[in-house]
């Protein structure tokens, strides 16, 4: 398949800078991927929309402070002849970690930063010295820091939000680019699908008799990594971690068993759903591991039913599972749709419920 083929216009004014007032006033977009059917609704219908049968399958991954703003440490000829230290802003992504002490990072900008390099973040209690350079601004580096690591990140680190909202972080920021159920701590990025949920939504979830279960994947690069070929079968996907533990892999085998929908909620928790099913099939156990799956059309779902996800960009992975699940022609007329009504797009945006 052609990249070219996941791609569509989108008005710059469509993409939502902030979130929503409330969680779950966001616009809900419900397809029917049988009969392609469209209707719409705010996310606090959710409950009415689903089966009591249903399963949701949540992500609970937690995004952390992974955006640091350092000094490269340099040095530079002064009028005399002399070389005095100079400091130039760098940017540094946490992606994740390989070893104690050493991570994966992303720099930008990239091109300036070289092996054996030292970069210094706050007042010099947390330091990094680059071991090794990657393709497309990709390090290895060695932290140095003073006390204890991710008390040091927290303090000093910055949400990491996506780079088409072009606006600077907001406190607010570390609330809502969070789903209120996040509690194990490793994504670079929200799983967005689950920003909609409120108290108030999962109270009406019980109300409903609908059950959830939760499960991890640590959102990192992979996710959102750009499609750099023209050719979308040649793309690879980064390795992300996930764990599916005995109660959520309990709650997956009643489900299936009993002929009940699992209703995945966001690309994430599809792509781990997915993963352990190509290992395990529908009689899943506790497992954890990483998975690189790329999900593109001709792909057989054998766990996910039914999809809450976020409306994605053009010619991303995201886009293409989405795409695979209910069809590409569907989903793009969908998304014309959405655009035509006023939807707010991406992270911070509207969603869509496909059954």
């Amino acid at each position: 398949m052609q990249l070219s083929e996941f791609d569509y216009f989108l008005p710059g004014k469509s993409i939502a800078l902030y979130p929503a007032k409330e969680r779950e006033e966001s616009r809900l977009l419900k397809l029917d991927r049988h009969s392609g059917i469209v209707s719409h609704h705010r996310f606090s219908d959710l409950p009415s929309l689903l089966s009591a049968s249903d399963l949701l399958v949540l992500n609970n991954t937690r995004v952390f402070p992974a955006r640091l703003l350092g000094r490269r440490l340099g040095l530079e000829s002064g009028p005399r002849g002399r070389h005095s230290p100079v400091c130039s802003q760098i940017e540094v992504l946490l992606v994740k970690p390989l070893e104690q002490e050493t991570w994966e990072v992303l720099v930008r900008p990239g091109r300036k930063v070289r092996v054996g390099e030292v970069i210094v973040f706050g007042e010099g209690e947390l330091q990094c010295e680059v071991l090794e350079r990657g393709e497309y601004g990709l390090r290895r580096v060695h932290f140095h820091c003073t006390g204890d690591f991710d008390t040091q990140v927290d303090r000093l680190g910055h949400v990491p939000l996506p780079p088409y909202i072009h606006r600077e972080e907001d406190p607010l920021d570390r609330i809502r680019y969070q789903t209120i159920y996040a509690s194990r701590r490793g994504a670079v990025a929200a799983p967005t699908a689950g920003l909609h949920f409120s108290e108030g939504v999962f109270r009406g979830l019980r109300e409903r008799g609908i059950s959830w279960c939760e499960i991890t994947l640590h959102v990192g690069l992979g996710t959102f990594q750009p499609v750099r070929s023209d050719t979308v079968e040649e793309h690879r996907m980064e390795k992300e971690w996930y764990e599916i533990p005995e109660p959520a892999a309990q709650a997956l085998r009643s489900a299936k068993s009993q002929g009940r929908r699992i209703v995945a909620v966001g690309t994430t928790a599809t792509r781990a759903l997915e993963s352990a099913a190509l290992q395990y099939g529908q009689e899943l156990i506790p497992c954890q591991g990483e998975t690189e799956l790329f999900i593109f059309p001709g792909f057989r779902f054998r766990l996910v039913d039914g999809l809450i996800t976020n409306f994605h960009l053009p010619c991303s992975t995201l886009l293409m599972l989405v795409s695979a699940f209910a069809g590409r022609e569907q989903v793009l007329k969908a998304y014309l749709e959405a655009i035509q009504s006023g939807y707010r797009f991406y992270s911070y945006g509207d969603c869509m419920l496909i059954l």
